[in-house]
């Protein structure tokens, strides 16, 4: 699955990459936001709402308020100067954000696409002005971008019946205020807006793809025809269609009604799901313990079946009066034929076809459909050539044990899958029973388990006698064996990046190789002097950098090596991207220790600073107090840009060594880089 994951992934990365390179060096427009009181002329006394309102361009998304503030995205925050011609009533409220389960921050957070709307609560005393900033965070997915921005807030109002010895304030029009960044109106600005996706969903495409997906349930497909089943009904279609046509023709086109009988009831119960569920309901499947929980005992369920423990069936008088109707010429005779199919191999298709309903529960409206048709189309494919082609059933193997033994291999991948839903609702509720390791554990033992059933050392209720082992047996069980010797490492933290979408993440791993390895804080640094920010601030995979541009500087010189700028955030989604799937690469991170003095400068980081280190932006005019803002300045007025992740190589005057560098996860191209630059630098000296 995550193969296929990745095709599409890596499609839609080389366009983001394309997009983004015509757009790295410019300065990206913030929402525009109206501002406004719920009542223009409010009385004394009365509660009245500050309604903030964005317009998002395409292709990006704000954060909202209702999620854990220390998860990592930045919530949106209204800071409000002190007055007294007003009080704050409670906090600043989203209103109707979406919301989703973000497996890089591990937790559920909100969002808002195209609009965002926002409340805050005041009681109006005087007549006055409403000030201050509004702080949020904007990402694309599409761009692998994120920036953060500060909007100023200015409402002038007057109430009805000033307060008797307190002075009328003069009133003002007004005013949205004035936004961090200037507006981009140049036709070039316009059209690069155009060229972003209108209807983007950050948790549509870019995480699975719909052709991955169809192309897993064409395989289930496939798989659900060996099993016991589906497998005799192939002798049973045939003799149904034999001498039933006056011509071939006509026998060829009855044999396509079949197989579209077979695609049509199939999908019709994926276009049921898809009816019934929608993007909220979805996000529910997808973060709530309850529908995970759930899914987890369907699967768990399910896999025992397999196994043998007992039989899924339906009903038999149900079954029998199907099958009565398809002894009936026509079209409905062969409607109902096709009906009988589905019922009779309900018992060993149940399962797979609930497992597709249930993956496809957090997707696309339209994912069901597709993935039922995919199914139908791999289950239906064979029995239309059988229809059509009667004679080929003496080439076919008789039924039997292996049957059985097919059964059985996906009741394993059953019941290893079943911990992936449990392990989503550990993760969001933060209860702790199904750490990396405990996952693990589970999967080792599942799948050596069925290395030995595939060796003939484990049988199972409905298992014939095995005398011997075939060849294809033999080689299934070897794979199954290398597959536990790969996860085996990760118990001791190795990353295990083939298997990272179904792992829980390396933050829950109780025991690492080196987490035993203690040293001095201070060892492997350039400098003799303790790392700014080191306390509250780190660099990933023991790369040993600093986090102060001025400190990171003299550190290169005095090791006479590049300086490697990165701009990072806590709340930066690709960011953690480029660091779990390119910095751990060998090579990348050989060179990241060794030929490079890295500093991280997050843009996000709220640490107010001595006033002494305080300054007032040539930029925007503002103060910048935190060492976030401070970072977030440079990189705006140093680079011309402003968002994350970003990467610069500077040579010891502070030039650039190569052209600056965005999200993008191909390692080969980041390695170019990186050597580029060095080998820039070795001319320069």
């Amino acid at each position: 699955m995550n193969n296929a994951k990745s095709w599409t992934r890596n499609l839609l990365l080389i366009v983001s990459f394309l997009m983004s390179m015509g757009a790295s060096a410019q300065i990206i427009s913030p929402p525009q936001w109206t501002v406004s009181l719920s009542t223009e002329q409010p009385k004394v006394g009365e509660e009245v709402k500050l309604i903030l309102q964005a317009q998002i361009p395409a292709g990006w998304y704000i954060y909202g308020t209702d999620f854990d503030p220390d998860l990592g995205p930045l919530v949106t925050t209204l800071i409000l100067d002190e007055s007294g011609a007003y009080e704050r009533v409670g906090s600043l409220q989203e209103i109707e954000g979406k919301k989703k389960y973000d497996e890089i921050f591990e937790g559920d957070i909100t969002y808002f696409l195209k609009e965002g709307s926002f409340e805050q609560l005041l009681k109006i005393n005087s007549s006055g002005t409403i000030s201050g900033i509004l702080e949020y965070q904007m990402c694309s997915d599409l761009t692998g971008q994120c920036i953060n921005y500060e909007e100023d807030i200015e409402v002038a109002y007057t109430v009805i019946e000033p307060v008797e010895n307190v002075s009328s304030m003069e009133s003002n029009s007004s005013d949205e205020g004035e936004t961090l960044f200037n507006q981009i109106d140049s036709e070039e600005s316009k059209s690069e807006k155009e060229s972003l996706v209108t209807d983007f969903e950050p948790e549509g495409a870019t995480e699975e793809s719909l052709w991955g997906f169809m192309v897993l349930a064409f395989l289930a497909g496939l798989a659900a025809l060996l099993t016991p089943c589906v497998f005799p009904m192939i002798p049973m279609t045939v003799s149904f269609f034999t001498g039933r046509a006056s011509s071939r023709s006509a026998g060829i086109r009855q044999a396509f009604i079949y197989g579209f009988s077979i695609i049509g009831i199939y999908t019709i119960a994926g276009t049921a799901v898809s009816a019934i569920q929608g993007p909220e309901f979805a996000n529910w499947l997808a973060t709530h313990w309850l529908p995970n929980l759930f899914f987890f005992g369907i699967f768990i369920v399910f896999a025992l079946a397999f196994l043998g423990m007992f039989e899924i069936t339906l009903p038999s008088s149900f079954v029998n009066k199907v099958d009565a109707k398809a002894e009936k010429g026509g079209l409905a005779g062969i409607f109902f034929m096709a009906f009988t199919l589905v019922l009779v191999s309900f018992s060993c298709t149940g399962p797979i076809v609930g497992s597709i309903l249930i993956s496809s529960a957090g997707g696309e409206l339209i994912k069901p459909i597709l993935g039922m048709f995919s199914f139908s189309l791999a289950f239906a494919i064979p029995f239309t050539l059988f229809a059509i082609f009667p004679e080929w059933l003496n080439r076919l193997p008789k039924s039997g044990g292996w049957l059985n033994s097919v059964k059985v291999v996906l009741g394993f991948l059953e019941l290893a899958l079943a911990f992936k839903f449990l392990s989503i609702a550990d993760l969001v509720y933060h209860w702790g029973i199904l750490d990396r390791d405990i996952f693990l554990v589970i999967w080792i033992v599942i799948f050596g388990a069925l290395g030995l059933y595939l060796l003939g050392k484990i049988r199972l209720p409905h298992d014939s006698q095995l005398e011997f082992i075939s060849v294809p047996r033999l080689l299934l069980a070897l794979v199954t064996f290398m597959f536990v010797v790969y996860m085996i490492p990760g118990l001791w933290g190795a990353p295990l990046k083939y298997l990272s979408g179904y792992l829980p993440p390396m933050s829950t791993q109780q025991f690492k190789m080196e987490a035993g390895i203690s040293s001095d804080s201070n060892s492997g640094y350039v400098l003799d002097e303790p790392v700014k920010y080191a306390d509250i601030l780190e660099i990933p995979h023991g790369i040993k950098g600093y986090f102060d541009y001025k400190q990171a500087l003299r550190a290169a010189k005095e090791a006479n090596k590049p300086l490697l700028i990165d701009f990072t955030g806590h709340g930066c989604v690709n960011c953690r991207k480029m660091e779990e799937n390119v910095w751990v690469d060998p090579d990348v991170l050989r060179r990241l220790k060794e030929d490079f003095v890295m500093v991280a400068l997050y843009i996000d980081e709220r640490l107010e600073l001595p006033e002494s280190e305080w300054y007032t932006s040539s930029y925007d005019g503002k103060v910048k107090k935190t060492l976030g803002k401070q970072n977030a300045d440079f990189q705006i007025t140093r680079f011309q840009n402003n968002a994350q992740p970003y990467y610069v190589i500077l040579d010891h005057e502070e030039e650039l060594l190569a052209k600056p560098r965005a999200y993008d996860t191909d390692i080969q191209a980041f390695i170019e880089f990186l050597d580029g630059a060095k080998r820039e630098f070795e001319l320069r000296n």
